[in-house]
């Protein structure tokens, strides 16, 4: 997050702003961003594409080259710190949705084109996000879990045309794996896309459970990326925990050193992770109206770039598991009998505070604790290949 003007910074963007910024990152010793064009600012009509605005992009990319930082690109916002930012031409009289309407949907198509292509003649760029929890623009934006399915589908597939060699990815909230009614496939996130990526926040009802270091809380990020390994047909497809933060007042300041010791501990010896991406660079200014409280101090630094002691913390994790990440041969799996992939009105009972996730999270204090499918719990193959030697059934 930029440390000034929030991301309302595109509007009269400067390097030497997002300098400034970059260097506090390669500081503590992060080596990838995630960047956030906003698209209404872009594509502000369906078949007007500013190329001043593409030109931004890349000149951020490039200043993130500068200091040896890999840069992932969230290509819709879309949904962003709790506003929506959609264009024009899909409000007011023209209001259609963007999962379901074929014209809409050819715009996205040809925005996602544009900058994926542009992107990637930027060495340093390595992914592609369809947009950042795309699923928080329904239910302004009607669909169903079919419709939501097939617009994924076709637009990942035209960021991989595009740009080959860069991953191509799908983010949604954690409403898809634990609300029953919700319209976008828990499959999803395990099927489409290069990796799968998973957003953890501790404000999902986790932190009412045990406080800001109990068990549930600390071991969330893991419980999520156990069951997005689970649910996914692969069994080596790759999880990036994509987004995680420490938000107040779930995690006080005085707790956020802890929580993030504790929670990275925990989810950086699951085998199944292939990153961790902090939620966010800084804090936003208090001068700006209208956002969730929250919001304002979820920054490794502050508005002026000054350090906070969880950062601090971060950043010796960083050294850590850099140069010795936590190794693990094997660890017991708790049985599952909810199908992710096929029942989706049954994703209440994996829920924080569900029996399942209550067990879970006992079980878990003893040492690293994998999920598996009823289906899998005797394919002694499957169950080696995700280092899995005993498997554990609740009552």
């Amino acid at each position: 997050m930029p440390s000034s003007g929030w991301f309302y910074s595109w509007l009269d963007f400067s390097a030497d702003a997002a300098r400034r910024d970059f260097a506090d990152l390669a500081e503590i010793g992060l080596d990838h961003v995630r960047v956030f064009p906003i698209w209404p600012w872009i594509q502000p009509n369906r078949t007007l594409i500013r190329q001043r605005g593409v030109d931004d992009l890349l000149t951020l990319i490039d200043v993130a080259a500068e200091f040896d930082l890999d840069v992932s690109v969230d290509l819709l916002q879309g949904h962003l710190s709790s506003f929506d930012f959609l264009p024009s031409w899909v409000l007011t009289w023209h209001q259609r949705s963007l999962f379901t309407d074929a014209a809409v949907r050819d715009g996205i198509a040809e925005y996602v084109d544009r900058l994926t292509r542009a992107v990637a003649t930027r060495a340093n760029v390595f992914a592609v996000t369809l947009g950042n929890e795309v699923n928080n623009l329904w239910p302004s934006n009607a669909t169903t879990l079919e419709a939501s399915s097939q617009w994924a589908a076709e637009l990942i597939e035209v960021a991989r045309t595009a740009a080959p060699r860069l991953l191509s990815l799908y983010s949604l909230y954690d409403g898809t794996w634990y609300d029953p009614g919700h319209p976008f496939a828990a499959a999803d996130n395990v099927d489409l896309g290069d990796l799968t990526t998973v957003h953890s926040w501790v404000f999902n009802g986790v932190s009412a459970i045990d406080g800001p270091l109990g068990p549930a809380t600390v071991s969330h990020e893991d419980y999520l990326v156990e069951l997005a390994a689970a649910t996914a047909s692969d069994p080596a497809r790759p999880v990036w925990l994509q987004e995680v933060g420490a938000p107040r007042p779930d995690i006080g300041e005085d707790d956020a050193p802890a929580f993030v010791r504790d929670m990275l501990d925990a989810v950086t010896r699951n085998p199944a992770l292939w990153g961790v991406t902090w939620w966010c660079s800084h804090d936003l200014d208090r001068s700006l109206a209208d956002f969730p409280d929250r919001e304002y101090d979820l920054g490794l630094f502050t508005v002026d770039h000054q350090i906070k002691p969880a950062t601090r913390e971060l950043a010796a994790i960083v050294r850590e598991r850099r140069s010795s990440r936590p190794a693990l041969s094997s660890r017991p799996a708790l049985v599952c009998d909810v199908d992710l992939r096929t029942e989706p009105e049954r994703r209440g009972e994996v829920a924080p505070g569900s029996p399942f996730h209550s067990e879970w999270v006992r079980l878990r204090q003893a040492g690293p604790l994998a999920i598996v499918g009823a289906d899998r719990a005797a394919d002694s193959e499957y169950l080696t290949a995700r280092g899995i030697d005993t498997v554990l059934t609740t009552a």
